[in-house]
């Protein structure tokens, strides 16, 4: 140190919320993942083609150590796009910047092929980043079928993000595609604003035979409700060749359908925007040159036939077209990320109990559930007696309030509408953070 001034200052960085949390998250988890290879998952889906999964039991080893209401916290790893959309004063600036943080929510689902544990009705998770300005509660608030929800808020209110998921999982021999029901709302306060949309479909290519790998595709339209602004993204399905493998393509629109940004990259790595003009005149200039020279892997279809969906051989890199502006780039992946699961350094930490939040956080909280705890702490026989014993628990408890004629209550959500949609919707009470937990069910 230069001088006592620094030594002061350095101290009391040492000691804020934003140091003391960024030095306490963990970076590893306490035990690998266990290697999947002696297990096989067609004898529990062959009789499940075309079905539902979400009432199929599949074995514990093909889970990851993470509650879906954990899973689906991942949305906020860039909360940071939010909080500078809130700073921009033009409302394209701003969709821009909501566009990217709507691609960058399943950017942690590439290579993520284990399946998170399914929540017990009444299952929470709470989450607040301090250094990040936020906090989020979610609550599982139906089971058949399942539906997550979840509320999250900006520390200075300037934003909340909320939404109700429902995933619809179906088999088609080969593939497990996933439809994300439910819709997202991010709501700036300081603009007046409402933003809905929906996240796109995701498929899970050779769960029975080959190496495992994720698309996502569909078309995912964000919409300004206060302004009319639109913007229109096109994930693209992975397609013949697989050259299309994880591009995101689209455009912003104003009310009177004039463009006036597109929105360009992959998923899995980067996102640009730049001017319609400057990008047509630079598609039409590739398409007069030859585009791209290289030769792709056809990439075979994923119903049908006994062999495995090979992935294309795909180049991990957005060529920027001169005059862009990057919007967001992915954070790179701890170096032990393969043997972690695939997790992201923020999916890392979700787990993790810290030090005094025992007797804080509701008792419901998927942190205290002992298969998930000890699946991260790599006993896969007590997390499957202790998923098995949790599961007949629910069980049971169901039949006593069949018996009783009771009906579930919720805790900290309730059914309505979406303001802006009018779609059936989870809205949030209230409450959870005045640290008041009476009544609240005995799940594990």
């Amino acid at each position: 140190m230069n001088s006592e001034e620094d030594l002061v200052l350095y101290i009391t960085f040492l000691l804020s919320p934003i140091a003391i949390s960024l030095f306490c998250l963990r970076t590893t988890l306490p035990a690998p993942m266990f290697s999947r290879n002696e297990f096989s998952i067609w004898g529990f889906l062959k009789k499940c083609i075309g079905m539902e999964l979400s009432k199929i039991t599949m074995p514990i080893v093909f889970n990851e150590p993470l509650s879906f209401l954990q899973r689906i916290t991942e949305y906020m790893e860039h909360t940071y796009l939010i909080h500078k959309a809130c700073t921009r004063s033009d409302s394209i600036e701003r969709m821009q910047l909501v566009a990217a943080f709507a691609i960058s929510a399943v950017a942690s689902q590439w290579d993520r092929t284990g399946k998170p544990f399914n929540p017990l009705l009444g299952e929470t998770f709470e989450l607040t980043r301090d250094e990040e300005g936020y906090r989020l509660i979610s609550e599982q608030v139906s089971h058949h079928p399942p539906i997550s929800a979840f509320y999250s808020e900006s520390l200075n209110q300037n934003f909340s993000f909320h939404g109700s998921i429902y995933p619809k999982l179906k088999f088609w021999g080969k593939s497990v595609e996933a439809e994300p029901k439910g819709t997202m709302t991010l709501e700036l306060s300081k603009h007046r604003e409402a933003y809905t949309w929906t996240n796109p479909m995701c498929c899970v290519h050779n769960v029975i035979l080959g190496k495992l790998w994720i698309e996502q595709y569909g078309t995912v339209e964000i919409v300004n409700h206060s302004t009319g602004d639109k913007c229109l993204l096109n994930f693209k399905p992975c397609g013949m060749f697989g050259k299309e493998l994880h591009r995101v393509e689209g455009h912003i629109q104003d009310k009177s359908k004039k463009k006036h940004r597109v929105i360009y990259g992959k998923w899995t790595e980067c996102v640009y925007s730049i001017e319609p003009k400057v990008y047509e005149a630079n598609k039409k200039a590739e398409k007069k040159s030859g585009g791209d020279s290289k030769k792709h892997k056809q990439v075979k279809s994923s119903t049908g036939g006994d062999d495995a969906d090979e992935m294309p051989d795909v180049q991990e890199t957005v060529t920027m077209v001169p005059g862009s502006t990057l919007l967001w780039r992915v954070a790179p992946r701890p170096p032990n990320s393969t043997q972690m699961y695939n997790f992201t350094n923020f999916a890392m930490t979700l787990n993790e109990l810290e030090p005094g939040m025992i007797g804080v956080i509701a008792p419901t909280d998927c942190r205290l559930r002992p298969d998930i705890r000890a699946m991260e702490n790599g006993d896969i026989d007590t997390a499957s007696r202790e998923k098995e014993r949790l599961e007949e628990k629910q069980r049971a408890a169901r039949r006593e309030r069949a018996k009783d004629e009771e009906e579930w209550s919720t805790r900290w959500f309730q059914q309505g509408n979406n303001p802006y949609t009018g779609a059936a919707d989870w809205i949030y009470k209230g409450g959870y953070f005045d640290r008041r937990y009476p009544h609240l069910p005995d799940i594990y």
